[in-house]
């Protein structure tokens, strides 16, 4: 009796869902990125909605293995977008080794961003995730179907009672939360990135998605395989050159 009458007063608090977006990605040989439509420092942290959401990515399908790249407040997500992404990261692309990692930070806006994240790794790099390959996630962002209590909420609130409130959708539209948590998963054994993305080749995009019945919220990152990158760099050619003695040889120059 005191839980139920309990959860019909979180009816009519602050208990809500929040939209959560990837702030920074970084992969186990280097690099680093933000998720697509991340417009970095210039978005507050804390403060209404309207103005804290604005770079949030949400996705169209409930489905985590879904195509596309999302949209923000601005409209669609892009690939011609991943160019400011590389501006604000260094142009490096996370670099990753085959069956290495992506980690970072994933930061909940609002109580909907919340956990479990799902990642897949799309390797044609065109946003082609129903056709990707689940990634294995080895550490998780808080959350019960991808809503968290807000941080007063969790002081005073039992945990189990937050729960029950949220399995039974009881919740309102979401308010601040303002906390970074980490993130990481493993990718695939043996993947090949095959995208050419913001100008570079062997790129794969990993989609980053929470399962909110608001959203889902999340983001896209782009990486590379370490040994791709470095092929990729490695700007020597070989060229046939037609020495006086007449004979064919090769010459290795750098372009």
């Amino acid at each position: 009796m005191f839980a139920k009458a309990f959860l019909f007063a979180l009816a009519a608090s602050s208990l809500v869902a929040a939209h959560g977006k990837i702030a920074v990605m970084t992969g186990d040989a280097g690099g680093n990125t933000t998720g697509l439509g991340i417009r970095g420092a210039i978005v507050p942290g804390s403060g209404a909605n309207q103005k804290t959401e604005v770079d949030t990515t949400v996705f169209n399908s409930k489905k985590a293995a879904s195509d596309g790249l999302g949209k923000t407040t601005t409209g669609a997500n892009t690939l011609r977008g991943m160019a400011a992404v590389m501006a604000q990261s260094g142009f490096t692309f996370p670099q990753v080794s085959d069956g290495g990692s992506i980690s970072g930070t994933i930061h909940i806006v609002t109580t909907d961003g919340a956990g479990p994240y799902t990642a897949i790794c799309d390797p044609t790099g065109t946003g082609s995730f129903s056709s990707g390959t689940h990634m294995t996630v080895t550490q998780q962002v808080p959350g019960t179907r991808g809503n968290i209590a807000a941080p007063k909420q969790r002081r005073f609130i039992p945990r189990m009672l937050i729960k029950m409130g949220i399995k039974m959708g009881i919740v309102k539209r979401a308010s601040n939360v303002n906390e970074d948590y980490p993130f990481a998963a493993t990718m695939p054994v043996g993947m090949s990135c095959t995208g050419i993305v913001a100008g570079q080749t062997g790129v794969c995009l990993v989609k980053i998605v929470n399962p909110s019945a608001a959203g889902p919220f999340g983001g896209v990152v782009a990486v590379q395989m370490a040994r791709e990158a470095s092929a990729a760099d490695d700007n020597t050619s070989t060229v046939k050159a037609c020495p006086k003695a007449g004979r064919m040889v090769s010459a290795k120059f750098r372009m």
